[in-house]
């Protein structure tokens, strides 16, 4: 029987993941070679990606409508959680984002973007059959806002971006009316040319160094990004070799083991290794989409349908930055770039949708 079930545990999949957080370790190693101040950072990365794998295994045998079933504690406990951050957390960049526990900095934005996934699949499936109205879509909002009010006040815009682009994934998918998809470009379009002036100083400076960068530049985005795109040209068909990145290892590239390690593999392993990362990436999203389509019913399939989208969303911002295709964001490349709490999110997500393909028909006796 146990053997029976695990069956359809997706191991490609897994698989996937696995080789993905391992080659990401591997080039935060390169990334921080010979940076006492980053020192331990990949072996620190490789025991969150073990205990990750892990957790994917547990998540999968347990069945996904127990977390639906208790949406609402852990709804509140990751707002009380998020609440609390603006006056415990650690500041860093201009944001509170992180909270300190020992040697450790969690970050617990990462994981409410899972529960807001959790949120929206319970909410989508017990509304399938209402009218996809204006208080229809509203009520799915006001899931998000709950939780995406406290990352934005952090400030952490780029998460809140990832946060709305799931959700208008999700209603997207759920088949809402035209119009009313309509509706939402054009208020996501007037808010974000109405809110420019708020942002905070750094923000627009993003904006403004992408729509004229200084060429000159020696600090700063601009410098971060003409860098990288130095760095991907360089690298060639084949790279320059592991280890051998100049621009990486003379540490002309800032923030290479986080926001820029694209341009470090690509600099490092070529154009080969760069579609490669590609590849990978792609791969992990066709697998959830794949659960989601043979999905039992529609919260699994939104659960499975939401982490494609955000493992979707944040590789092609963070690939896009690194070739200077839209301003710099802050968003890591998944399961490749630096980052406990981001990584272990993820292996949380994967495992939900593990869960989800491991019961998408009965067991058959």
């Amino acid at each position: 029987m146990r053997a029976l079930f695990w069956r359809n545990f997706d191991f490609l999949l897994f698989g996937a993941v696995v080789l993905a957080s391992a080659f990401g370790t591997m080039m935060i190693r390169s990334a921080i070679a010979g940076n006492a101040n980053l020192a331990g950072y990949d072996t620190r990365q490789a025991y969150f990606a073990a205990a990750g794998a892990l957790v994917i295994v547990l998540l999968a045998s347990i069945d996904y409508r127990y977390w639906l079933s208790i949406h609402w504690p852990i709804y509140i406990v990751m707002m009380l959680v998020l609440m609390s951050l603006s006056g415990l957390g650690q500041a860093a960049f201009g944001a509170q984002r992180w909270f300190q526990v020992g040697v450790l900095f969690i970050q617990p934005t990462e994981f409410a973007k899972i529960v807001v996934i959790l949120a929206l699949a319970r909410y989508f499936d017990r509304t399938q059959h209402d009218a996809h109205d204006l208080k229809w879509l509203l009520k799915s909002l006001a899931w998000v806002w709950g939780l995406v009010i406290w990352i934005l006040l952090q400030p952490n815009l780029s998460n809140v971006i990832v946060t709305m682009f799931i959700w208008a994934s999700m209603v997207w998918m759920n088949r809402a009316p035209m119009r009313l998809i309509a509706w939402i470009a054009l208020v996501a379009i007037a808010i974000a040319v109405f809110a420019f002036p708020f942002l905070e100083p750094y923000q627009q400076a993003r904006v403004i160094n992408f729509a004229l960068p200084d060429p000159q530049a020696r600090t700063g985005a601009t410098y971060n990004v003409l860098q990288a795109l130095i760095a991907i040209g360089s690298g060639g068909l084949f790279g320059k070799g592991y280890g051998h990145g100049t621009q990486t290892q003379l540490r002309f590239m800032k923030v290479r083991h986080t926001d820029f390690i694209f341009s470090v593999t690509a600099e490092e392993f070529g154009m080969i290794g760069a579609v490669l990362i590609v590849i990978i990436e792609a791969f992990v999203i066709y697998r959830c989409l794949r659960a989601a389509q043979k999905s039992a019913d529609l919260a699994g399939a939104m659960i499975a349908y939401g982490v494609a989208m955000l493992v979707f969303f944040q590789s092609a911002t963070n690939i896009a930055v690194n070739l200077r295709l839209i301003p710099v964001s802050g968003l890591p490349l998944p399961f490749i770039s630096y980052g406990g709490s981001g990584l272990m999110a993820l292996m949380i997500g994967v495992g939900l949708v593990e869960s989800v393909v491991m019961r998408h028909k009965e067991l058959e006796f």
